[in-house]
Protein backbone atom coordinates (compact mmCIF):
# COMPACT_ATOMS: atom_id res chain seq x y z
CA UNK A 1 0.00 0.00 0.00
CA UNK A 2 1.55 3.19 -1.17
CA UNK A 3 2.15 6.19 1.53
CA UNK A 4 -0.63 8.27 0.17
CA UNK A 5 -3.24 5.63 0.57
CA UNK A 6 -1.91 4.74 3.52
CA UNK A 7 -2.40 8.93 4.97
CA UNK A 8 -6.21 8.58 2.64
CA UNK A 9 -7.30 5.70 4.85
CA UNK A 10 -6.25 7.28 8.00
CA UNK A 11 -8.19 10.40 7.02
CA UNK A 12 -11.62 8.48 6.22
CA UNK A 13 -11.20 7.18 9.77
CA UNK A 14 -10.55 10.79 10.98
CA UNK A 15 -13.14 12.49 9.17
CA UNK A 16 -15.69 9.26 11.19
CA UNK A 17 -14.33 10.16 14.40
CA UNK A 18 -14.47 14.07 14.22
CA UNK A 19 -18.39 13.84 13.72
CA UNK A 20 -18.65 11.75 16.71
CA UNK A 21 -18.80 14.79 18.81
CA UNK A 22 -21.08 16.74 16.45
CA UNK A 23 -23.63 13.48 16.94
CA UNK A 24 -23.54 13.25 20.54
CA UNK A 25 -24.35 17.13 21.30
CA UNK A 26 -27.28 16.61 18.54
CA UNK A 27 -28.56 13.72 20.07
CA UNK A 28 -28.28 15.85 23.41
CA UNK A 29 -30.46 18.94 22.82
CA UNK A 30 -33.10 16.54 21.26
CA UNK A 31 -33.27 14.92 24.32
CA UNK A 32 -32.95 17.94 26.57
CA UNK A 33 -35.12 19.97 24.76
CA UNK A 34 -37.63 16.68 24.86
CA UNK A 35 -37.19 16.63 28.29
CA UNK A 36 -37.91 20.69 29.38
CA UNK A 37 -34.10 20.55 30.42
CA UNK A 38 -32.76 22.11 27.36
CA UNK A 39 -33.94 25.63 25.29
CA UNK A 40 -35.10 25.80 22.48
CA UNK A 41 -33.74 27.31 19.31
CA UNK A 42 -34.48 31.28 18.84
CA UNK A 43 -37.39 31.20 16.45
CA UNK A 44 -38.21 27.37 16.67
CA UNK A 45 -40.94 25.83 18.28
CA UNK A 46 -40.32 22.82 20.16
CA UNK A 47 -41.23 20.84 17.03
CA UNK A 48 -39.56 22.76 14.37
CA UNK A 49 -35.94 22.16 17.15
CA UNK A 50 -36.63 18.61 17.23
CA UNK A 51 -37.37 18.36 13.13
CA UNK A 52 -34.47 20.50 12.85
CA UNK A 53 -31.98 18.47 15.02
CA UNK A 54 -33.21 14.52 13.87
CA UNK A 55 -32.52 15.92 10.46
CA UNK A 56 -28.49 16.76 11.81
CA UNK A 57 -28.59 13.57 13.31
CA UNK A 58 -29.08 12.09 10.41
CA UNK A 59 -26.75 14.02 8.48
CA UNK A 60 -24.33 13.37 11.16
CA UNK A 61 -24.86 9.45 10.43
CA UNK A 62 -24.22 9.62 7.00
CA UNK A 63 -21.01 11.37 7.42
CA UNK A 64 -19.71 8.86 9.87
CA UNK A 65 -21.09 6.19 7.83
CA UNK A 66 -19.01 7.88 4.67
CA UNK A 67 -16.08 8.04 6.30
CA UNK A 68 -15.65 4.50 7.19
CA UNK A 69 -17.16 3.24 3.59
CA UNK A 70 -14.26 5.36 2.09
CA UNK A 71 -12.12 2.82 4.24
CA UNK A 72 -13.51 -0.31 4.73
CA UNK A 73 -13.70 -3.00 2.42
CA UNK A 74 -17.60 -2.63 2.18
CA UNK A 75 -17.35 0.70 0.93
CA UNK A 76 -16.42 -1.06 -2.76
CA UNK A 77 -19.49 -2.39 -2.79
CA UNK A 78 -21.86 0.22 -1.92
CA UNK A 79 -23.38 1.14 -5.41
CA UNK A 80 -20.88 3.78 -7.00
CA UNK A 81 -23.56 6.85 -7.34
CA UNK A 82 -24.41 6.54 -3.86
CA UNK A 83 -21.27 6.90 -2.54
CA UNK A 84 -20.21 9.63 -5.08
CA UNK A 85 -23.59 11.59 -4.47
CA UNK A 86 -23.05 11.33 -0.27
CA UNK A 87 -19.35 12.63 -1.01
CA UNK A 88 -20.24 15.29 -3.13
CA UNK A 89 -22.60 16.34 -0.63
CA UNK A 90 -20.66 16.15 2.04
CA UNK A 91 -17.71 17.45 0.42
CA UNK A 92 -20.11 20.57 -0.39
CA UNK A 93 -20.73 21.23 2.76
CA UNK A 94 -17.65 20.43 4.86
CA UNK A 95 -15.03 21.27 2.84
CA UNK A 96 -16.10 24.01 0.78
CA UNK A 97 -16.85 26.06 4.06
CA UNK A 98 -13.09 25.86 5.10
CA UNK A 99 -12.10 29.26 3.51
CA UNK A 100 -14.79 30.95 5.51
CA UNK A 101 -13.91 29.13 8.88
CA UNK A 102 -9.81 30.52 8.36
CA UNK A 103 -11.26 33.97 6.65
CA UNK A 104 -13.91 34.52 9.50
CA UNK A 105 -11.55 33.92 11.85
CA UNK A 106 -9.31 36.37 11.03
CA UNK A 107 -11.56 38.92 10.91
CA UNK A 108 -13.49 38.31 14.17
CA UNK A 109 -9.67 38.40 15.55
CA UNK A 110 -9.00 41.92 13.88
CA UNK A 111 -12.04 42.99 14.89
CA UNK A 112 -11.09 42.11 18.58
CA UNK A 113 -14.81 40.72 19.48
CA UNK A 114 -13.28 38.34 22.09
CA UNK A 115 -15.83 35.74 21.46
CA UNK A 116 -16.08 32.46 18.98
CA UNK A 117 -17.30 34.74 16.43
CA UNK A 118 -20.34 33.24 13.91
CA UNK A 119 -19.70 29.44 15.64
CA UNK A 120 -20.98 30.79 19.13
CA UNK A 121 -24.32 33.56 17.47
CA UNK A 122 -24.99 29.90 15.07
CA UNK A 123 -26.59 28.40 18.57
CA UNK A 124 -29.47 30.84 17.61
CA UNK A 125 -30.13 32.09 21.01
CA UNK A 126 -26.78 32.47 22.70
CA UNK A 127 -27.87 30.12 25.29
CA UNK A 128 -24.66 27.29 24.20
CA UNK A 129 -21.57 27.18 25.94
CA UNK A 130 -18.58 28.36 24.77
CA UNK A 131 -17.03 24.89 24.91
CA UNK A 132 -19.82 23.02 22.85
CA UNK A 133 -19.66 25.64 20.25
CA UNK A 134 -16.06 25.45 19.69
CA UNK A 135 -16.49 21.60 19.55
CA UNK A 136 -19.50 21.96 17.16
CA UNK A 137 -16.94 24.20 15.02
CA UNK A 138 -13.88 21.35 15.57
CA UNK A 139 -16.44 18.26 14.41
CA UNK A 140 -16.68 20.57 11.18
CA UNK A 141 -13.36 21.47 10.67
CA UNK A 142 -12.16 18.18 11.62
CA UNK A 143 -14.34 16.61 8.95
CA UNK A 144 -14.06 19.16 6.53
CA UNK A 145 -10.05 18.94 6.62
CA UNK A 146 -9.92 14.62 6.84
CA UNK A 147 -12.34 14.55 3.76
CA UNK A 148 -10.53 16.58 1.68
CA UNK A 149 -7.82 13.88 2.03
CA UNK A 150 -9.81 10.99 2.08
CA UNK A 151 -12.31 11.07 -0.98
CA UNK A 152 -9.72 11.74 -3.34
CA UNK A 153 -7.66 8.65 -2.00
CA UNK A 154 -11.08 6.96 -2.42
CA UNK A 155 -12.10 8.29 -5.89
CA UNK A 156 -8.51 7.26 -7.19
CA UNK A 157 -8.36 3.75 -5.51
CA UNK A 158 -11.58 2.97 -6.31
CA UNK A 159 -11.94 4.77 -10.04
CA UNK A 160 -8.21 5.81 -11.18
CA UNK A 161 -9.28 6.97 -14.69
CA UNK A 162 -11.89 9.62 -13.52
CA UNK A 163 -9.33 11.50 -12.22
CA UNK A 164 -7.49 11.65 -15.54
CA UNK A 165 -7.59 13.72 -18.76
CA UNK A 166 -9.76 12.47 -21.06
CA UNK A 167 -7.69 11.42 -24.45
CA UNK A 168 -10.17 12.71 -26.75
CA UNK A 169 -12.52 16.15 -26.17
CA UNK A 170 -16.10 15.81 -24.99
CA UNK A 171 -18.14 15.10 -28.27
CA UNK A 172 -20.74 17.44 -27.30
CA UNK A 173 -20.57 20.54 -24.99
CA UNK A 174 -23.45 20.23 -22.95
CA UNK A 175 -25.88 22.39 -22.05
CA UNK A 176 -25.03 26.15 -21.17
CA UNK A 177 -27.45 27.44 -18.69
CA UNK A 178 -25.41 25.84 -15.87
CA UNK A 179 -22.70 28.41 -16.92
CA UNK A 180 -25.01 31.23 -17.16
CA UNK A 181 -27.50 30.37 -13.74
CA UNK A 182 -24.05 29.99 -12.17
CA UNK A 183 -22.37 32.86 -12.90
CA UNK A 184 -25.83 35.31 -12.07
CA UNK A 185 -25.80 33.55 -8.84
CA UNK A 186 -22.48 33.94 -7.69
CA UNK A 187 -21.99 37.49 -9.38
CA UNK A 188 -25.29 38.86 -6.83
CA UNK A 189 -24.06 37.21 -3.63
CA UNK A 190 -20.29 38.45 -4.81
CA UNK A 191 -22.22 42.34 -5.18
CA UNK A 192 -24.12 41.59 -1.64
CA UNK A 193 -20.84 40.49 0.00
CA UNK A 194 -19.05 43.75 -1.04
CA UNK A 195 -21.77 45.61 0.40
CA UNK A 196 -24.23 46.17 -2.36
CA UNK A 197 -27.60 47.78 -0.87
CA UNK A 198 -29.84 46.60 -3.76
CA UNK A 199 -31.89 43.28 -2.80
CA UNK A 200 -30.87 43.71 0.81
CA UNK A 201 -34.21 44.02 2.94
CA UNK A 202 -32.47 44.81 6.67
CA UNK A 203 -29.14 46.46 5.96
CA UNK A 204 -28.32 46.38 9.37
CA UNK A 205 -28.06 42.86 9.83
CA UNK A 206 -25.38 41.92 7.92
CA UNK A 207 -22.16 41.13 10.19
CA UNK A 208 -19.22 40.29 9.01
CA UNK A 209 -19.52 36.74 9.19
CA UNK A 210 -22.36 37.15 6.98
CA UNK A 211 -19.96 38.97 4.05
CA UNK A 212 -18.06 36.44 4.29
CA UNK A 213 -19.89 33.80 4.22
CA UNK A 214 -22.07 35.19 1.12
CA UNK A 215 -18.44 36.15 -0.42
CA UNK A 216 -16.73 32.52 -0.33
CA UNK A 217 -20.40 31.41 -1.26
CA UNK A 218 -19.74 33.53 -4.68
CA UNK A 219 -16.36 32.29 -5.18
CA UNK A 220 -17.61 28.72 -5.44
CA UNK A 221 -20.50 29.26 -7.72
CA UNK A 222 -18.26 31.63 -10.25
CA UNK A 223 -15.59 29.00 -10.34
CA UNK A 224 -18.23 25.64 -10.58
CA UNK A 225 -19.83 28.05 -13.32
CA UNK A 226 -16.31 28.23 -15.43
CA UNK A 227 -14.92 25.27 -15.44
CA UNK A 228 -17.21 23.30 -17.86
CA UNK A 229 -15.84 26.04 -20.31
CA UNK A 230 -12.36 26.00 -19.41
CA UNK A 231 -12.44 22.05 -19.90
CA UNK A 232 -13.34 22.09 -23.23
CA UNK A 233 -11.50 25.14 -24.70
CA UNK A 234 -7.88 25.16 -22.84
CA UNK A 235 -7.78 21.62 -21.87
CA UNK A 236 -3.40 20.87 -22.00
CA UNK A 237 -2.70 24.27 -19.85
CA UNK A 238 -4.96 23.82 -16.80
CA UNK A 239 -3.85 21.24 -13.98
CA UNK A 240 -6.92 18.69 -15.20
CA UNK A 241 -7.40 17.45 -11.13
CA UNK A 242 -7.92 21.34 -10.15
CA UNK A 243 -10.45 21.75 -12.48
CA UNK A 244 -12.24 18.28 -11.11
CA UNK A 245 -11.59 19.58 -7.57
CA UNK A 246 -13.09 22.99 -8.36
CA UNK A 247 -16.08 21.96 -10.29
CA UNK A 248 -16.42 19.21 -7.48
CA UNK A 249 -16.47 21.74 -4.32
CA UNK A 250 -18.01 24.60 -6.28
CA UNK A 251 -21.17 23.22 -7.55
CA UNK A 252 -21.57 21.00 -3.97
CA UNK A 253 -20.94 23.81 -2.47
CA UNK A 254 -24.20 25.30 -4.30
CA UNK A 255 -26.09 22.59 -4.18
CA UNK A 256 -25.31 20.96 -0.41
CA UNK A 257 -25.42 24.55 1.28
CA UNK A 258 -28.63 26.63 -0.99
CA UNK A 259 -30.55 23.39 -0.42
CA UNK A 260 -30.19 23.46 3.36
CA UNK A 261 -30.77 27.05 3.02
CA UNK A 262 -33.95 27.21 0.84
CA UNK A 263 -36.33 25.17 3.60
CA UNK A 264 -35.68 28.18 5.89
CA UNK A 265 -35.83 30.94 3.78
CA UNK A 266 -38.89 29.42 2.12
CA UNK A 267 -40.32 29.13 5.65
CA UNK A 268 -39.21 32.33 7.03
CA UNK A 269 -40.74 34.13 3.53
CA UNK A 270 -44.26 32.56 4.56
CA UNK A 271 -44.69 32.56 7.84
CA UNK A 272 -42.71 35.89 8.79
CA UNK A 273 -41.87 34.97 12.01
CA UNK A 274 -41.24 37.86 14.43
CA UNK A 275 -37.84 36.98 15.88
CA UNK A 276 -36.00 35.77 12.39
CA UNK A 277 -35.32 37.95 9.54
CA UNK A 278 -32.54 37.48 6.88
CA UNK A 279 -30.48 40.51 5.80
CA UNK A 280 -31.46 39.67 1.61
CA UNK A 281 -35.04 40.47 0.53
CA UNK A 282 -36.51 37.00 1.06
CA UNK A 283 -38.06 36.51 -1.93
CA UNK A 284 -35.34 37.15 -4.00
CA UNK A 285 -32.70 34.69 -1.51
CA UNK A 286 -35.62 32.32 -2.20
CA UNK A 287 -34.77 32.37 -5.83
CA UNK A 288 -31.08 32.49 -6.04
CA UNK A 289 -30.83 29.38 -3.75
CA UNK A 290 -33.48 27.23 -5.95
CA UNK A 291 -31.18 28.79 -8.91
CA UNK A 292 -27.83 27.69 -6.51
CA UNK A 293 -29.46 24.16 -6.15
CA UNK A 294 -30.43 23.53 -10.17
CA UNK A 295 -27.52 25.09 -11.24
CA UNK A 296 -24.97 22.23 -9.11
CA UNK A 297 -27.06 19.43 -10.13
CA UNK A 298 -26.14 20.71 -13.70
CA UNK A 299 -22.80 20.91 -13.21
CA UNK A 300 -22.31 17.57 -11.41
CA UNK A 301 -24.68 16.62 -14.15
CA UNK A 302 -22.67 17.62 -17.26
CA UNK A 303 -19.11 16.56 -15.67
CA UNK A 304 -20.06 12.98 -14.66
CA UNK A 305 -20.92 12.27 -18.03
CA UNK A 306 -18.51 11.30 -20.65
CA UNK A 307 -18.11 14.88 -22.15
CA UNK A 308 -15.59 15.80 -19.32
CA UNK A 309 -14.09 12.61 -18.88
CA UNK A 310 -15.57 12.28 -15.22
CA UNK A 311 -17.54 8.58 -15.32
CA UNK A 312 -19.05 7.43 -11.99
CA UNK A 313 -19.47 3.71 -12.92
CA UNK A 314 -21.31 1.26 -10.13
CA UNK A 315 -19.61 -1.15 -8.41
CA UNK A 316 -20.14 -4.09 -10.58
CA UNK A 317 -19.50 -2.27 -13.96
CA UNK A 318 -15.58 -1.08 -12.28
CA UNK A 319 -12.61 -3.34 -12.59
CA UNK A 320 -10.33 -1.22 -10.72
CA UNK A 321 -12.76 -1.69 -7.44
CA UNK A 322 -11.53 -5.19 -7.83
CA UNK A 323 -7.72 -4.95 -7.75
CA UNK A 324 -8.10 -5.21 -3.71
CA UNK A 325 -8.17 -9.19 -3.17
CA UNK A 326 -10.05 -8.35 0.29
CA UNK A 327 -13.30 -8.30 -1.50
Amino acid sequence: MERGDRIGRAAGYAAAAALVPYLVIKVSWVVGSSLGLLPVGRGFSLGGWLALNTVTIGMAAAGITLGLALVRPWGTRIPGRLVGFIGWVGSGFLVSILPFVVISSLVNSDAHTGSSGGSASSGGDGAMPGWEAMLLQCSFVGTGIALAIALPAYLRRRWPHALRRPERPPTSPGPLWPAVTGAVTGLVWLYWAAGGPLGIAHRDERPADWHVLVGVSACWALAAAAVPALVRRRPARLPYPLLLALAWLGSGSMFAWSGWRLPATVYVALARPSDVSYPENVALAVTLHLMAVLTGAGIMRTLVRDRSGLSVPDAAEDPAERVDGRR
